[in-house]
């Protein structure tokens, strides 16, 4: 029979040999655990190194290696432009209605249109996809308190309705301007901090810039030859003269539109947006998209002014209102997005010159909003 003290030493050896078997077990746990942790880094390793890989890849050398895009005859669309040449406005009887002019809220032009309304529709609901996009330097529209002589920019701004040269880097040429947004701040860094473009050509951190996207319904749409330069392939791919001569002013009105939207380009990437190749931005929560005027109007471009008038006329524009700041690397994304298509869009690559505000007389009295 054993004493107590023996006991009480029984005991004492009992659990330090617990302990010491506990200790061996969460040892050989942790170290089961790290060993685990580090095979499966190094089976990971392998899947990162080709993520690594496929985001370095030359897609422009595929591209030239493509059969997508082994010849220029695939592109059903190239050389499908109408031409019809800009006339003399006081050569005509009746001009058509004109475009960009000023889209304030309750502006109302004074060209009397008669019954012809724009398409009030979202594009895609009346069969209409984007078949191009391409910009001006300024705004070619006028926005009170948003796009107007009150703006500013790297290269100040115009008056109303004068407009002044800039010289449009890279490309060694001369576009006229239009009005600049009210963002523009020289003593905040997001303005005025330059950016290294890849893709966009002539493009400045700080300017102003009217982004148009037009579409038509005889666009190639949703096929590889959707997008086109000049945008007029595009909007007449599938329509023949002899089909297009038989349509009425409201059948091209409901069937070819412009989306216009004006942004400030800023090098900040709190304000990239990946896909500009889509359209028009609409966000509900950044207000984007969403106070759109809509009426009938023209092509625009610098061969047109308030003595030269397009013949394109009428379709239909849905212009924001708003303007609103963008990424530099939003556009050089979308340059970037315009190189991988099956046409060639590199004379869209940077910005063109912008009409002359139109003035009253030319503008429809159709303004839908």
């Amino acid at each position: 029979m054993c004493s107590p003290t023996d006991n009480k030493d029984s005991t004492s050896a009992l659990k330090g040999a617990v302990g010491v078997l506990s200790l061996s077990t969460i040892g050989l746990l942790v170290a089961t655990i790290v060993l685990a942790t580090n095979n499966s880094s190094e089976e990971a390793a392998p899947s990162v190194k080709a993520a690594e890989s496929a985001t370095t890849l030359d897609f422009f050398s595929s591209k030239e290696a493509s059969s997508f895009f082994a010849s220029d005859e695939m592109n059903k669309c190239a050389g499908a432009k109408l031409a019809v040449d800009n006339q003399l406005c006081a050569d005509l009887e009746v001009p058509g209605p004109q475009a960009g002019g000023n889209v304030t809220k309750g502006y109302v032009g004074e060209l009397d249109v008669g019954d012809l309304t724009p398409n009030t529709k979202q594009y895609f609901q009346s069969s209409m996809c984007p078949v191009n996009v391409h910009w001006h330097l300024g705004s070619e529209h006028y926005s009170y308190g948003e796009f107007d002589e009150n703006g500013d920019g790297p290269h100040g701004n115009i008056p109303r309705p004068d407009w002044a040269n800039r010289d449009l880097a890279g490309a060694g040429e001369s576009v006229p301007d239009g009005f600049r947004c009210h963002h523009f701040d020289e003593t905040d860094a997001k303005f005025t901090t330059k950016y290294e473009w890849k893709h966009c050509e002539g493009m400045e951190v700080g300017e102003t810039y009217e982004v148009h996207w037009p579409h038509s319904a005889a666009g190639a749409c949703g096929t590889v030859n959707q997008y086109q330069t000049p945008f007029y392939d595009g909007v007449f791919c599938n329509l023949p003269m002899e089909t297009f001569v038989t349509l009425g002013a409201q059948d091209i009105a409901s069937a070819v539109g412009v989306h216009g939207q004006v942004f400030t380009v800023v090098n900040d990437e709190s304000y990239f947006y990946p896909d500009m190749i889509r359209g028009m931005i609409v966000d509900p929560d950044m207000n984007m998209g969403q106070d759109v005027a809509m009426y009938t109007g023209s092509t625009t471009g610098d061969s047109r002014s308030n003595e030269m008038c397009s013949q394109y006329a009428p379709i239909t524009w849905q212009v924001d209102r708003k303007c609103h700041m963008i990424s530099a690397s939003s556009f050089d994304k979308l340059c970037y997005d315009m190189k991988m298509q099956r046409d060639d869009m590199s004379d869209d690559l940077h910005a063109h010159g912008s009409r002359e505000l139109v003035m009253d007389s030319l503008v429809a009295n159709n303004q839908a909003n």
